[in-house]
């Protein structure tokens, strides 16, 4: 267990702790009602779509039992694809499809999947087995994101993608995450994926973190992390920063791809982003919200233009010799 001189340390660099993001940014930013928007990967796509922001093409939907006869006519015309759970979480349910062989289809890591093991993995997600409250759900085929030269030379298995914590329209923390052997492809850091800081200012990356341990280089490319520069930096910021006027959730992750023809797309929303981010910057989430939430204070409107917001977020979270908080007396 920590002991009160760590928390002390913690505190002091400004790191956030699970039950204060719960208490003081979650539930006092993000009204439950809207948690809808994000949690349904269908509706948060629609609502992308309206607001022109670029999402994954969406083939087709199966949502009962008899409608799984439908996924050949939904792919006919598609040599890869990607099912995921509508109501799915941290990856789970996701099956990426990359070719087709004889009557097969090949999966991301090369192993052959039958027709039947197809249909049986989309009934498990119309039945809810990988649903945030295993209600019934439904299964979204859509376009596979093709990742950029850049990234394949980096990563190995799978198409990384950018988080970005978004408090109140203003971009405060991002991470790049690189799918390893280990997390079988999927850029989710609880599968073994690695979390990969970025200078908020630049959009390069910094020094990475893999089971909350420090790292420099990716374990199966042996290619540093750090010193990428993320192509379409500027873009990626606008899109997160953006979500905020799309949902109406004050504190949010936004998760991005970069696609080797489309550019930026957004993924999905996540009204509930988790805290590894901070490792991977080597920096307090606290801290930057604060300094957000004092800016705000300051206004006499809550919300000042997107590029407004922008330049505040480069200027204050640029990489730079982080100062401490003052511990609270």
């Amino acid at each position: 267990m920590f002991g009160i001189r760590t928390w002390r340390a913690l505190r002091r660099r400004g790191v956030l702790g699970i039950n204060q993001r719960n208490g003081d940014y979650i539930l006092a930013y993000n009204d439950r009602r809207l948690y809808p928007l994000v949690d349904d990967k269908i509706r948060t796509k629609k609502l992308a779509l309206d607001a022109g922001i670029q999402v994954p093409d969406m083939y087709g939907i199966i949502d009962t039992e008899q409608g799984i006869s439908k996924l050949q006519h939904i792919v006919e015309t598609h040599g890869d694809f990607v099912i995921k759970p509508a109501q799915g979480a941290g990856g789970d349910g996701i099956m990426v499809i990359s070719d087709r062989f004889e009557g097969y289809y090949r999966g991301a890591s090369g192993r052959m999947i039958s027709p039947e093991e197809l249909e049986f993995h989309i009934s498990g997600i119309i039945s809810g087995i990988y649903s945030l409250g295993g209600h019934r759900d439904r299964a979204l085929i859509e376009y596979r994101v093709r990742s950029t030269d850049l990234f394949d030379r980096i990563s190995i298995g799978g198409v990384p993608d950018v988080r970005i914590i978004v408090l109140k329209g203003y971009p405060v923390a991002a991470m790049l995450r690189l799918p390893t052997r280990q997390s079988d492809g999927k850029a989710n850091l609880h599968q073994g994926a690695i979390g990969v800081g970025v200078d908020i200012a630049t959009g390069v990356t910094l020094s990475g973190t893999w089971h909350n341990l420090k790292i420099d280089r990716h374990p199966d490319t042996a290619h540093p992390v750090a010193g990428v520069q993320i192509p379409d930096w500027e873009a990626c910021l606008e899109l997160a920063a953006r979500c905020y006027e799309l949902t109406g959730l004050g504190y949010l992750g936004v998760d991005l791809v970069m696609d080797k023809h489309k550019g930026p797309l957004m993924l999905e929303l996540n009204a509930r982003p988790g805290l590894n981010i901070q490792i991977a910057n080597d920096d307090g989430l606290l801290r930057r919200c604060r300094i957000v939430e004092d800016h705000l204070d300051g206004l006499d409107w809550n919300l000042e233009p997107v590029a407004r917001r922008l330049m505040l977020s480069k200027r204050e979270f640029a990489v730079a010799r982080l100062p401490e908080t003052p511990e609270a007396p």
